[in-house]
C-alpha cells in the first residue's frame, strides 16, 4: 500500500515492545530452549532484542516461559523487563502477561523470539504508516504460504479478518498474502479487546490475530505494510528451519561486504558471525569463518579455512590456509601460517612472520620477527629481528604458575630449543640448536646447554618376547 506521511503525535506517543518468547520449541528436539537455540553463533532472541533496541521503545519486555530461567539468565544484561507465561494458551494470552505492566498512552509492537531476520527499516514504517489509535500489521506474500493465516480483504483492498489455514476455505487458501505476527497497537485497544478473545480449538489458544476482526467491528482502522522480502518474516521451528535461516543470514552478510568493496571467492562458503569491519581490497577466501567483532585492515588477504574471532588484522596482512586467530591483534605486513594459531592476548608487531604449525599464546612479537616451522611461544615478549628455529618451545607453565620469557632485539635462537621460564635472553643472543636453557642467556653470546653425546658400540635394542 502506498505510505502515508508520518504522523506528527508519533512521537508523543511512546512504544512499548513486547517480545514472545515463551514456546516450548518442541520440535528442535533439543535440550536448549527455542530462543536459545544458536543463529551465526549468537540465540534466536539475542537477534530479536537488537531489532527492538534499533526501534528505540520506551521499554521492552519479554514474554517467557519454556527454560525461562536459563533464558534470563543469559540476557540479564539485555535491559528487558521479563513477563511470565506459566501456561502456553497463545499469542493473544502471551501480549496479556506483559500488558499490565505497559502504561496506558503507549503503542504496543509484539515481536517473536523466533523471527531473527527481521530488520528494523522493515519494521519501522508500521510505526510511521499508523496513527495512534490504528492497529498496524506486517504481511508478507509467500509462493508457499501453507501453514500461515490469510489476510482477506473486502472492497478496494479493507483488510476485514485473519483466517487461519485449518479454518480456511478453499478460495482463501489460494492466497498467498499472509499474517506475519508482527502487529502494532494502542495499548488501550489491547487493555479493551485481549481479555475478550475466545479460545480456539482444538488446545483452548486464544489467538492475537483474531484482534483484527475485533477492531474491525469497532471500527478501528486496520493498517497494512507487506515486507520487501519474504525471508525476514520467516520463523524458526526446528533445526531444518533454523539451517535455513542460517544461510539467509550468510547470504545477507556477504552481500552486504561484497556492497563495501570485500571480495568473496564464494559468497555461500563463508560464514559472518558478529560485527565485521573491512577496509578496501579485502579477499576472503572459501570456507572462512569469521566470529566478529572483527576488524580487517586495507588489503588483507584472508586463505581458505580460516578462522577469525575477536580480532584485528592490520594493512596487507596475508593469512594463509588454515590459520585460526582468536582475541589477537596482528600488524601489518605480517604474513601467517598456513596451520598457525594465535591464542588469546597476541599481539604482533609489523612484518612479522608465522609458519607452519606455530602457536603464540599471550605474546608480544616484535617488529619483523620470524616464527617460521612447529614452534610454540607462550607467555613471552619477544623483541624485533628475532629468528626462532623450528621446534622451539616456550616451557612457560611448571604445573601450577605461568612464567614469562623475554628475548631481546636480534636474537637467534635455535632449532629444538627448549627455552623454561622465567627466562630472559639478551638482545644479539644466540642459542645453539637442540639446547635446554634453564638460566638467562647473555646479550650477545652464543649459549649452549648440550649433553655430552655418547656412542654405545656394544648396545642392543630390546625385543618382544616370543608368546
Amino acid at each position: 500500500m502506498p505510505r502515508r506521511p508520518a504522523h506528527p503525535d508519533h512521537e508523543a506517543a511512546p512504544l512499548s515492545v513486547v517480545i514472545l518468547a515463551a514456546g516450548a520449541g518442541t520440535r528442535m528436539r533439543s535440550g536448549l530452549p527455542k530462543v536459545m537455540q544458536p543463529l551465526a553463533g549468537t540465540p534466536l532472541l539475542a537477534h530479536v532484542l537488537e531489532l527492538a533496541a534499533a526501534l528505540g521503545p520506551a521499554a521492552t519486555y519479554v514474554v517467557y516461559g519454556h527454560g525461562g530461567e536459563r533464558v534470563q539468565e543469559h540476557f540479564s544484561a539485555a535491559g528487558a523487563h521479563w513477563c511470565l507465561q506459566a501456561e502456553q494458551l497463545g499469542t493473544g494470552h502471551a501480549v496479556l502477561q506483559a500488558l499490565p505492566a505497559i502504561p496506558d498512552g503507549h503503542r504496543v509492537l509484539v515481536l517473536y523470539g523466533d523471527v531473527p531476520l527481521l530488520r528494523a527499516e522493515t519494521v519501522r514504517p508500521l510505526l510511521e504508516n499508523a496513527g495512534p489509535r490504528e492497529l498496524a500489521l506486517l504481511t508478507a506474500r509467500l509462493a508457499d504460504p501453507t501453514g500461515y493465516g490469510r489476510l482477506v480483504r473486502g472492497p478496494r483492498g479493507v483488510l476485514r479478518a485473519i483466517v487461519e489455514e485449518r479454518e480456511a476455505s478453499a478460495r482463501e487458501r489460494r492466497l498467498d498474502e499472509i499474517n506475519t505476527g508482527v502487529l502494532l497497537a494502542p495499548a488501550e485497544l489491547l487493555r479493551e479487546c485481549l481479555p475478550r478473545l475466545q479460545p480456539r480449538a482444538p488446545h483452548g489458544e486464544f489467538y492475537l490475530t483474531d484482534l483484527v476482526a475485533m477492531a474491525v467491528r469497532r471500527r478501528r482502522r486496520v493498517v497494512t505494510v507487506e515486507a520487501a522480502d519474504a525471508n525476514e518474516v520467516l520463523g524458526v521451528n526446528d533445526k531444518q528451519q533454523l539451517a535455513a535461516a542460517e544461510s539467509e543470514y550468510r547470504r545477507r552478510r556477504a552481500q552486504a561486504l561484497m556492497a563495501q568493496g570485500v571480495t568473496l571467492i564464494d559468497p555461500a562458503r563463508i560464514d559472518l558471525r558478529g560485527p565485521i569491519t573491512a577496509g578496501r581490497d579485502v579477499l576472503l577466501d572459501v570456507n572462512v569463518v569469521i566470529d566478529g567483532p572483527v576488524h580487517l585492515a586495507d588489503g588483507v588477504r584472508v586463505g581458505p579455512n580460516c578462522v577469525l574471532s575477536h580480532c584485528s588484522i592490520g594493512e596487507g596482512t596475508v593469512l594463509h590456509a588454515n590459520c585460526v586467530v582468536q582475541h589477537s591483534q596482528i600488524g601489518a605486513a605480517c604474513e601467517i601460517g598456513p596451520f598457525s594459531r594465535l591464542r588469546p592476548q597476541a599481539q604482533l608487531a609489523r612484518g612479522v612472520h608465522l609458519g607452519n604449525f606455530v602457536e603464540v599464546k599471550n605474546s608480544e612479537i616484535g617488529e619483523g620477527s620470524k616464527i617460521n616451522h612447529l614452534s610454540y611461544v607462550g607467555d613471552s615478549r619477544v623483541g624485533s629481528g628475532v629468528n626462532v628455529g623450528a621446534g622451539t618451545i616456550t616451557c612457560n607453565y611448571d604445573g601450577a604458575n605461568k612464567w614469562i620469557t623475554q628475548i631481546g632485539d636480534a636474537a637467534f635462537i635455535g632449532s629444538g630449543a627448549m627455552l623454561v621460564a622465567p627466562l630472559k635472553i639478551g638482545a644479539g643472543a644466540t642459542i645453539g640448536a637442540g639446547s635446554t636453557i634453564t638460566s638467562d642467556a647473555p646479550a650477545g653470546k652464543l649459549t649452549l646447554a648440550r649433553s655430552r653425546q655418547v656412542t654405545i658400540d656394544d648396545w642392543q635394542r630390546p625385543v618382544k618376547r616370543p608368546r
